[in-house]
This record gives C-alpha cells, structure tokens and sequence, in this order.
C-alpha cells in the first residue's frame, strides 16, 4: 500500500525543525546585544563581575546558596568529582542510557562507572537496583534528571545516606525542574547544569554550572575550576582551566529572566501534542515496557505528578522508530535519537564486562525512543504536522514490511 499523496502535500506544506534557536533570539535580539556590547566595553572576559552575578542568579533560582560558573556541562562534571575525591578504583554508580560525559567524567578520573537500569517509563535511573551494586568501592551515584523530569531523589538519597555515598545531581537537561517542591540541583551534595546551545536555558557556546548548599564543598569546586590557585600563582591543589567566559554569563542572565515563560510554553507543546495524538486515536495506553510489535501508535512521555516537568526534550516511544525518523526527515520534521547506544554497549567501556540484555529497559528505551521537536516558539500548525506525519507513518503502508 502506498502513502497516501493528499497526506503527504499538507504536511510537506510545513517545515518543522527539531530547533529553531534563530526564533528564540530574533525575540530577545535587542537585550542579547546589549549585553555583550557591555562585556566589550569592559574587556574583562573571564569570570568577573558578569560570571559572579550570572552565579548568585542560576543558585537562586535552583534553591542553592552557591553557584560556580564553569566551561561546559561536562566539566561540572568533572570538577564535580574531582571535589568529592574520586580517585582511580573508586566506584561511581549510574545510569547507561544518558549522555556520555556522565560516565566519561567518572572513567576520566580512573574510577569505573557502574551502571543500573532505568525506570521504563520515565527513563531515569531507578533506585531499586542501587543496593544490589553498591560494593565497598562505592563513592557516589550521579542520578540523570533526562529529558526535563527529576529522578527519584527521595529513594536514592536515602539509599545514599545509609551507605554514606556522595550524590551528584546531573542536571544538564533540567534547569528549574523540580521534585517535591525541590529544584534540580538542590538535593543532592552537588548539582551540574549544562548551557550548551541547546539546552532549555542555552549560551552561545560551551558552559556549565555547579550548584551547592555546602559551602565547603562549594568552595573546593571554584578553587579547582581555576588551577587550584589562591591567591593567583599560588596553588594548593591541581585544578584545571574550568572557567566561564563573561561573554556566555552575560547572554544566560538575559536568557535566564525569559526561562520561566519558555518552560510554560514547552509545556503548553506537551499538553497540545497529547491532545493531538489522542485525537489521532495514536496513543497506546501501556508502559514502555510492553511490547510494540502489534501497536499502531506512540507512547507518550510521562508526568510522575511529583514535580515541574521542563521538557528538555518531548520523546515518543514506537513502533520500527529509525523507519519512523526517516519517514518524519521525508516529510520535513526534524527528530533526533536519544541515545542509540547505551553507555554498557559503548566501545571504549568493554573492558567493563558488561552484554547486551544486561540493562534491557536502557536498550529498550535506546532502540525504540524518537525526540520530537518541543522548543517554545512551536506552533500548533506545526505542531499538527508532526502527527500528521505520524498517523500517515501508521495508517498508510509506511509500516509494511
């Protein structure tokens, strides 16, 4: 059977990127200008004043009483780790299906990532299966808040307390998330935001951002970030070139006072795509641990109800997903694949023994999940177009074979 031609000329009518950043600045053109025209004029380009102010507003508004500035999500990360004393042998528990830096930080340091399943329907870590790896080795768990939703913060801490292990909040897709009342990165011992382009709250280039409540903690995290030097030239412990540019702290707090109405709007998008995929009859009420192979139609992603989804991303689970993603590029609707090959399956971590089937949930979630475009400036024509594109993937051959 073949795609119906009428479907395919009304949705290749609209083009529907996965993001569209130049619609995000043309909004705030005027005031992005003029902050960097102020850096300029200062020439004072690394930290200063712009990356201190930048600091005290990202851990206000995270619940935090101290915020360190540094180059990329990544290094907070790192420099994250690398304050809590991980060292080569240690033991730092995780999950396999997230970005990479967050077990590479942990294999850079010498210690060995240890991986456990994810929750299927909210993709994040699930802390029923934390004790059962925790080993004398154990120094810390960094939970992944994926895609916008916090993960259990409640079960992992208490699982943390009990065996006395550092938590380290990987935040770099949830800035003002929160669980409980809570914002991402207040609960545990450290929390790692990222500002890639990308992001919710996005620079210009690279940076990132570690937040704490601890001031000792706080304070060894901004001694490493610049060579482990106080004062300058005088070092008391081996840092790194962690630093963020003035130039991105000063276009993320233009950015971060708009934050709070683009999380609204990324939210609307969610509510509008379930209301539009109902209404496509697309939505399979089930678990994404069921099986797809007899569905027509699309798992939507999860609310847990305890707390502010951000939408990072807005993922879909479905049926023949990279024959899907092809359709959807076809018709012109950008999508992206979080992640196709969990961490446990990477190349450069087979030296830790792990197989395929060892965490089925991650390679269920890496083999079967589609992003679908969800930043604030989507409309709802094209937001049609997306399930248009869907229910014709469904109902008109795309699926034969």
């Amino acid at each position: 059977m073949t795609v119906n031609s009428q479907a395919v000329a009304k949705i290749r009518s609209v083009s529907v990127p996965l993001l569209d950043l130049k619609a995000q600045y043309a909004t705030i053109r005027t005031e992005v200008q003029a902050a960097i025209d102020r850096v300029v004029e200062s020439q004072y380009f690394i930290l200063g004043p712009e990356v201190e102010a930048l600091e005290r507003e990202v851990a206000a508004y995270s619940q935090c009483q101290y915020g360190i500035g540094v180059s990329s999500g990544t290094d907070a990360l790192l420099v994250s780790l690398i304050a809590i004393g991980i060292k080569p042998g240690d033991e730092v528990i995780t999950t396999p299906y997230t970005f990479f830096a967050t077990a590479g930080a942990i294999a850079r340091l010498g210690a060995k990532p240890v991986f456990v399943d994810i929750d299927p329907c909210t993709y994040n870590l699930n802390p029923a299966g934390l004790e059962a790896v925790i080993t004398e080795r154990s120094r810390a768990i960094i939970p992944v808040h994926l895609y916008g939703q916090m993960a259990d913060m409640d079960q992992i801490m208490e699982v943390a307390q009990r065996y006395n292990l550092y938590v380290i909040e990987d935040a770099a897709q949830a800035i003002g998330a929160d669980y409980k009342g809570r914002r991402a990165g207040s609960v545990g011992h450290l929390g790692c935001f990222s500002f890639f382009p990308s992001k919710n709250l996005g620079g210009f280039g690279d940076g990132g951002m570690v937040v704490a409540n601890d001031p000792e903690l706080a304070d060894r995290v901004k001694l490493l970030r610049n060579h482990g030097y106080r004062p300058k030239y005088y070092n008391k412990v081996v840092g790194g070139n962690f630093r963020l540019d003035a130039i991105q702290a000063a276009i993320l707090r233009v950015k971060l006072t708009y934050l709070d109405q683009w999380t609204m709007a990324r939210q609307r998008n969610a509510a509008t795509y379930r209301r539009l995929f109902t209404k496509a009859g697309l939505v399979i009420d089930a678990k994404n641990d069921v099986s797809l192979d007899q569905e027509q139609g699309v798992i939507m992603p999860l609310e847990t109800g305890l707390g502010r989804h951000i939408y990072n991303q807005f993922v879909i689970c479905g049926k023949r997903r990279d024959a899907l993603k092809d359709h959807l590029k076809q018709q012109n609707v950008g999508t992206e694949i979080y992640y196709p090959v969990p961490l446990h399956l990477q190349e450069c971590f087979a030296d830790l023994g792990y197989r395929r089937g060892d965490f089925p949930v991650s390679e269920r979630a890496a083999w079967q999940t589609l992003a679908l475009p969800i930043y604030p400036e989507l409309t709802e024509a094209m937001q049609a177009a997306v399930v248009d594109a869907i229910a014709d993937f469904y109902r008109h051959g795309a699926i034969a074979g």
